[in-house]
């Protein structure tokens, strides 16, 4: 892999992803993903943590040996025997991860900031003299000492080290911050960077966007945001953000993350909520009147971009914000023609029964609606 201009996608669903509470993947549930990801044109998969042997070699190989186009990524403590698990699993690449916070280094490891150097130097030696693309990540990157972190890197680049992973390991960052520090990082050091962010404050994919602004050019992320507490940054979120508020092109074919997404939500328990960016069930569903007409005239009005693009489709729901014009197309569906005086007189009738309800009408509701509307208007003629 190289560093150009171009934003790279590592996706850790099958390894960060799985340490979401109560998520498991099989070995067959493992192996679809990984094929997904690669279809979709992700440039990196972190497939897994080989020194847990088991089931986990077991997927990690299974995996190897699909022969993707993507690449193989197995993460790694600083431990030689991590990488050697690694080298027997067949994958191109190692991410070795050591705490670079303090706090971490202290509490964690009750290790020293010399320890951390010595070890990033001999593990990451040791990868690259058995051939292998070496990731050096910090964890804890966005809690630690700046001018450490510099120390850090260093350390990874004497040593061999392709990239290094900053990793806002409890989601602590802003936007800003995000930018501001990835820039001054990327100043710093001669390495390519790749972001890692957590939405423990509800904003993984704006750092991680904020953090490409920074200079990095590697975003890592998950299939639907999962990972550990409130998640990681979301595939489909930093992807369809990059394109349509950054104008910036991945290598992910976007028509292709609609079937990822479902999978990954069916084999992790996880179902998406309604209105999940890109793939929630009610993102391309309107209610207001004024919106509807809106999105007659020029979709564009009110949708960034076409739900044919990512396997969504259009819904009209008739509730209490909806008028006349709405009706007149919901009802069309239906093969209903109505005139406009028509709609202005069903009008209220709907609203009345959407306010007791608490809620837009069912489809065979409206058609009720209509018919009873219907029957009392051509007893009074």
């Amino acid at each position: 892999m190289n560093s150009g201009e171009s934003i790279y996608i590592v996706d850790t669903t099958l390894r960060d992803g799985e340490q979401t509470a109560g998520v498991v993947f099989s070995v067959k549930e493992k192996t679809a993903i990984a094929r997904l990801l690669s279809e979709a044109g992700v440039d990196q998969i972190e497939v897994g943590i080989p020194a847990m042997g088991g089931d986990e070699l077991e997927s990690i190989k299974a995996i190897v040996d699909l022969g993707l186009k993507s690449s193989a990524l197995a993460w790694n403590r600083a431990v030689i025997s991590d990488i050697q698990a690694s080298l027997e699993c067949g994958v191109d690449a190692v991410c070795i991860s050591v705490s670079s916070s303090d706090i971490h280094i202290d509490k964690k490891l009750h290790k020293t900031r010399a320890w951390v150097l010595d070890e990033i130097a001999r593990t990451v030696n040791f990868a690259k003299s058995h051939g292998l693309y070496v990731l050096l990540s910090a964890e804890d990157a966005s809690r630690a000492d700046e001018g450490f972190l510099v120390e850090f890197c260093d350390a990874g680049k004497k040593a061999g080290a392709d990239r290094i992973r900053y990793c806002d390991t409890i989601g602590v960052l802003s936007p800003m911050r995000s930018m501001e520090i990835i820039a001054r990082l990327h100043r710093a050091i001669e390495l390519p960077l790749e972001c890692h962010m957590h939405n423990d404050f509800g904003m993984a994919t704006a750092n991680t966007i904020m953090a490409l602004r920074g200079g990095a050019t590697f975003a890592n992320v998950t299939v639907n945001g999962l990972g550990e507490r409130a998640g990681n940054a979301s595939l489909e979120e930093v992807v369809m953000a990059l394109s349509y508020t950054e104008q910036k092109r991945t290598h992910v074919d976007q028509s292709k993350l609609l079937g990822l997404s479902k999978a990954v939500a069916e084999y992790s328990g996880r179902k998406l909520w309604e209105s999940k960016p890109i793939f929630g069930s009610g993102i391309f569903t309107h209610e207001a009147g004024l919106h509807i007409t809106a999105l007659r005239s020029d979709p564009k009005t009110y949708e960034v971009f076409s739900p044919d693009l990512v396997g969504g489709m259009r819904q009209i729901l008739i509730g209490k914000h909806s008028n006349p014009d709405s009706l007149l197309q919901k009802y069309a569906e239906y093969r209903i023609e109505l005139s406009e005086e028509q709609a202005r007189e069903i009008l209220p009738i709907i609203r009345d029964i959407v306010v007791e309800k608490k809620r837009a009408l069912f489809d065979k509701e409206l058609v009720e609606v209509y018919l009873k509307w219907k029957q009392s208007t051509d007893a009074a003629s």
